[in-house]
């Protein structure tokens, strides 16, 4: 995978916090009332405000916004065949799961932002792990002849990579855009995972479009029933796939109004009437598909960190400081800034577990040596392991790319954060990705309902199992 070269400006990094309102809670209409009611009787007026609730109602910055949606959430994982746990570990709904009833449950459209496809077995090796995989694909292929599927992808350089979406186009099971980044942005992938049905249920997650995925590699992602609310949220990151897809599309310097967004990091949604003390909120990859409103990925994870008090967990697939794809690479060390201070200045514990496999770059282990070098100044606050699925059958060693801790995600005592990304420099500056934000309410306790609880309990699992080995400093 060839990612390419050109970045942007620091400033545009952050790009993507909602804008203060002027009047707060007040609409103008509703300001000028309260102005013309005070004239009128010379008395100072309080004002109560009912906002009719809608899909969420709007809130000043730093407020919340109030679904009315159910909303369930649901973590969703791939645990690779071979890959065991002791009693009692944390278990949740498999991706093929996940997958099968957003597929079955929709009945007008189905929505997917994808990397590549190969959901069949001959797209990559015969195995009969591929099984679920060609599941999904045959029911995509039944389910588009009653309803619409969409699918934006990836303009892959292996045409193996989009033979899956070819043979669905031409059956007139889905209609299919293709996004060309390097004549969009002069670089970059889209390296989204996201599947969306009927603008009510959605998965974002680290499992790409690939049989591999639901089998043989480990996987965390989210599934969110029941909520309009934050589906048409998502639904328009999607639209901007699908503008962006169209022949001759180019990135406008300013997004349409209708795909701005009023949910974002200073203004999340709370899952009142689910019952829940937490609030969501979606944040996106790369800055130029920031419409108004939107968070971006690198702000969202700046946050999360510098906001952690207690502990930040992270485990995702790749860790660098640096870009890894760009013609001329540079030291991208935002992230990496942000831990140390966290443990230095605040005390924070910070674990830090990339995965190893037969792919990886050593030069990770060197960045990763130098982060943990700190700890002995941070009374050890920095922990390093590595995370290494095992090959366990010649079958398995056959299969490429495939036995491999995918997961992305983040967790703090009060946020999770679950996303397609993995953690370089290219995947915040022209890589197309998404993260879905869940945060406890603030002054709530938590309970095991939480999904950063759980995420934590999941992290915990991986952390102490033998799969999880620290880094040792001395290693070459």
């Amino acid at each position: 995978m060839k990612i390419g070269k050109d970045g942007v400006s620091k400033e545009e990094y952050t790009k993507g916090k909602s804008l203060k309102s002027r009047f707060g809670k007040f609409s103008a209409k509703e300001f000028y009332f309260l102005v013309f009611i005070v004239i009128l009787t010379s008395v100072s007026v309080v004002a109560v405000v009912v906002l009719t609730p809608t899909e969420h109602n709007e809130a000043s910055n730093n407020e919340v916004s109030i679904c009315y949606d159910k909303c369930r959430l649901t973590l969703v994982e791939t645990i690779p065949e071979n890959l065991t746990y002791p009693h009692g570990s944390p278990v949740h709904m498999d991706t093929y799961d996940s997958w099968s009833k957003l597929i079955d449950g929709a009945s007008e459209r189905i929505d997917i932002g994808s990397f590549y496809w190969t959901m069949r077995q001959e797209d990559v090796v015969e195995d009969p792990s591929a099984w679920k995989g060609e599941a999904i694909f045959q029911k995509l292929l039944d389910a588009g002849s009653t309803i619409d599927i969409r699918i934006a992808q990836n303009n892959n350089t292996d045409p193996m990579m989009m033979k899956d979406t070819e043979i669905l186009a031409s059956k007139g099971a889905a209609s299919v855009r293709t996004l060309d980044f390097p004549r969009l942005l002069g670089a970059g992938i889209i390296h989204t995972k996201l599947m969306m049905a009927d603008t009510s249920a959605f998965y974002v997650g680290s499992a790409n479009f690939d049989w591999r995925a639901l089998t043989q590699v480990k996987e965390l992602g989210i599934m969110v029933s029941d909520c309009p609310c934050m589906a048409k949220d998502l639904q328009k990151i999607f639209d901007v796939y699908w503008i962006l897809g169209e022949e001759g599309a180019v990135v406008p310097s300013e997004w349409p109004a209708e795909l701005s967004t009023e949910i974002n990091m200073d203004n999340p949604v709370a899952l009142a009437d689910a019952g829940l003390n937490e609030t969501m909120y979606i944040s996106v990859a790369p800055p130029a598909f920031l419409p108004d409103g939107r968070t971006s990925d690198l702000a969202a994870v700046l946050n999360i960190i510098d906001s952690a008090e207690e502990f930040i967990y992270i485990s995702v697939m790749d860790y660098f400081p640096t870009t890894l794809y760009q013609e001329h690479n540079i030291y991208w060390p935002l992230i990496d800034d942000s831990l140390r201070a966290a443990a230095f200045e605040r005390g924070v514990q910070v674990r830090l577990m990339p995965s190893w496999w037969r792919y990886s770059s050593n030069n990770m282990k060197a960045y990763l040596k130098s982060l943990e070098s700190i700890s002995s100044a941070v009374d050890d606050k920095v922990q390093v392991k590595l995370f290494e699925v095992p090959i366990v059958t010649p079958e398995q060693a056959s299969i490429p790319y495939s036995r491999v801790n995918h997961n992305k995600y983040m967790v703090t005592e009060k946020t999770a954060l679950i996303t397609t990304s993995n953690w370089s420099g290219d995947y915040f500056i022209n890589t197309a990705g998404v993260s879905v934000i869940v945060s406890q309410t603030e002054g709530s306790e938590p309970t095991e309902k939480n999904i950063h609880v759980q995420v934590k309990a999941i992290f915990e699992r991986d952390w102490n199992s033998p799969y999880a080995k620290f880094l040792n400093l001395t290693e070459s």
